[in-house]
């Protein structure tokens, strides 16, 4: 790979984190090829990029942002970002459902909601309800007291009406 090659790479990762609501930075060191290929189906369908990146030019996009001094220290082994663009949450589900399943992929660190996490602390995010469940949850919680106010009402008619 050539320098023009490796400065269009780190370019694009740049763009790519600066777009990204989430980044989870993982070791894949143990994963069968037919493993990731399904992983890459799952991030596809929910529209969650997943790119393995040599660790060097991860660092040269990270100076870029704020984040450079907590993650270098991440940056061993062999390296790949799951970067949620649409919904943060999403890469965390996926990533927290392969885990469980095979076992063989760990979560070195992330970048949510413009923080940096560790490894340890990524079950947490992955518990996290996604955006259109939070939405869902408080547009019920609103609808709750009009409803009740309408049972009310009825119950109240229904013991006016006079007795047949």
């Amino acid at each position: 790979m050539n320098r023009s090659e490796k400065a269009q790479i780190v370019s694009s990762l740049t763009e790519h984190l600066q777009q990204a609501q989430s980044v989870f930075f993982t070791d894949f060191s143990r994963i069968t090829v037919e493993e990731i290929n399904t992983l890459r189906r799952d991030f596809f369908r929910e529209g969650v990029s997943y790119v393995v990146v040599k660790n060097t030019l991860v660092a040269r996009a990270l100076e870029t942002t704020s984040y450079s001094d907590a993650l270098k220290p991440k940056l061993v082994g062999p390296t790949a970002l799951a970067l949620g663009i649409k919904d943060p949450i999403a890469p965390a589900r996926i990533l927290k459902k392969f885990i469980e399943k095979t076992n063989k992929l760990s979560v070195k660190a992330c970048i949510f909601e413009n923080q940096v996490f560790d490894g340890k602390q990524f079950e947490k995010i992955a518990a996290l309800p996604s955006r259109p469940e939070l939405i869902a949850s408080i547009l019920g919680s609103l609808n709750s007291p009009i409803a009740n106010i309408v049972y009310v009402l009825d119950a109240l008619e229904k013991k006016l009406q006079p007795a047949s």
